[in-house]
């Protein structure tokens, strides 16, 4: 989320830049989505679905929480609109069991009640590249912020971030004719957060507080799960707001997190086991505009036709001016090879 600021006596930069000492490279993006329809702060986060049998005909869901929800082919080209008049994060998984038969679910945290938190769920239509809307699974008490999905042999699990701090993890089942939502265990942050991701493999989850760093729950832990100090808002390597989170898999536990670093326009990545800092990135302007000041992002490390043989990282742009907002398309070859990730 963008925040205000109100300057006093001094001009002072809304945005701070790296120190010199810190490598910040350069990586384009290879398209970018139509604009969202409504102007001001309302593009925030994507998600990807793949499709197995024809990778280039992979989907790109993305939210405008000003209006409702799109989905995107892999040119940028929006092929449909539902509107929802304050969706925030989206997540998606594949193969799971909707009113009995298999699919694509895709959810998000719903704002419309600020007192009341709830998912809104569809099923991904992908043949018509729509979404049917399911009955929404309650979230508790306080206002849906963020949202993340994991599935593993326990299912489909919901990670609801609330804007106070608060994270419910919840046991979704939307194989029934009406979903349900059950608390299995709440976590507590200091500041506001948002910014959340699953790593299926392990079980672990990854939750952005925006003025403070990033942390890790290890959920395979049950009871024992706590809140994990993962990295600092250092103003140097990560710089406030930490935004989208999401994960780059190697192997049957490694891989990247990368992190939007909002408040200097970059992308942080980390080692997901060493917790340590690999690099760090911003999307400048190529074949189309770069990015900036970047809410959600997602990351498929597979290949998805021949602008990404490596897979796609989609970053929103909050800054594309004079359009409204809208979500760039970036190769991770590109953005592995500016880096020397293996």
């Amino acid at each position: 989320m963008k925040r205000a600021y109100l300057i006093a006596a001094l001009a002072l930069p809304l945005v701070a830049a790296a120190p010199a000492t810190v490598v910040t490279h350069r990586v384009s993006a290879v398209a970018e989505t139509d604009p969202v329809g409504t102007m001001d702060d309302a593009a925030d986060d994507p998600a990807i679905w793949r499709n197995a049998a024809d990778p280039e005909k992979s989907l790109i869901v993305g939210t405008d929480k000003r209006a409702g929800i799109h989905v995107y082919d892999l040119k940028g080209k929006a092929l449909s609109f539902t509107p929802s008049p304050r969706l925030n994060n989206v997540d998606l998984r594949d193969g799971v069991t909707i009113a009995g038969q298999a699919g694509v679910l895709v959810a998000a945290s719903d704002r419309a009640n600020e007192a009341q938190a709830s998912i809104a769920l569809y099923r991904l239509d992908t043949a018509s590249a729509k979404l049917v809307p399911l009955p929404p699974a309650p979230a508790g008490a306080g206002e849906a912020y963020g949202l993340c999905l994991m599935q593993n042999e326990r299912g489909v699990q919901a990670f609801v971030v609330m804007k106070d701090g608060r994270i419910d993890q919840f046991a979704l089942d939307v194989s029934g004719a009406a979903p349900t939502s059950r608390l299995v265990k709440s976590y507590k942050t200091a500041s506001q957060s948002e910014g959340c991701v699953a790593d299926d493999r392990t079980g672990m989850v990854y939750v952005g507080e925006e003025d403070e760093g990033i942390w890790s729950i290890n959920t395979k832990l049950g009871d024992q799960a706590m809140l994990d100090r993962f990295a600092t808002v250092d103003e140097m390597r990560l710089v406030a707001d930490v935004e989208g989170l999401a994960i780059a898999p190697k192997g049957k536990d490694g891989g990247y997190l990368i992190a939007s670093s909002q408040g200097d326009n970059s992308y942080v990545i980390f080692g997901l086991k060493t917790k340590k800092y690999i690099g760090r990135f911003r999307v400048t302007p190529g074949p189309v505009d770069g990015s900036r000041e970047t809410d959600g992002i997602e990351l498929l490390t597979m290949p998805m036709g021949p602008n990404f043989p490596d897979g796609l990282l989609v970053v929103q742009d909050g800054d594309n001016s004079p359009s409204p907002q809208n979500f760039k398309l970036v190769s991770w070859r590109d953005a592995k090879r500016a880096l020397k990730l293996r």
